[in-house]
């Protein structure tokens, strides 16, 4: 079962993404600022992490930053999931995030759906044999 730490500050995205990725077979933990978002990062050493950029206590980037310097957690796949503007994405690759996924593509107040099939194609991507059934509902 893949691991996935949701770092997400708006508590109803948060519950509402943490219930549809438990439901589609991932094992959920969250974080609601930036701060605990290390601290999990550190503790609970998930296979990825879906960080939301406008977070409080630690900005996103700076939590992006300090994961991918921490020997602990900079093999850790990271998956921007934000508002900001795409023109954003080439940025935070080089920063060390592996893909970046935009709120409003996703319609995250919608349904978790597309979500679920852009997690099951950067599984497939890095291989780590997620073949989710429930992307396909």
């Amino acid at each position: 079962m893949i691991k996935v730490l949701l770092i997400e500050d708006s508590k109803f995205l948060r519950m509402a993404t943490q219930h549809a990725l438990a439901r589609a077979g991932y094992q959920v933990i969250t974080a609601g600022n930036g701060e605990d978002a290390l601290r999990m990062a550190r503790e609970e050493q998930p296979d990825v992490i879906l960080l939301d950029m406008l977070l409080p206590k630690i900005p996103g980037l700076d939590v992006l930053k300090a994961l991918k310097s921490d020997p602990a957690t900079a093999e850790i796949v990271v998956v921007v999931l934000t508002g900001m503007s795409e023109k954003n994405a080439e940025r935070l690759r080089k920063d060390g995030a592996f893909a970046f996924l935009s709120k409003e593509e996703l319609a995250l107040n919608q349904g978790a759906k597309p979500l679920l099939k852009a997690l099951a194609q950067l599984a497939d991507e890095l291989q780590l044999g997620l073949r989710q059934k429930a992307a396909a509902k």
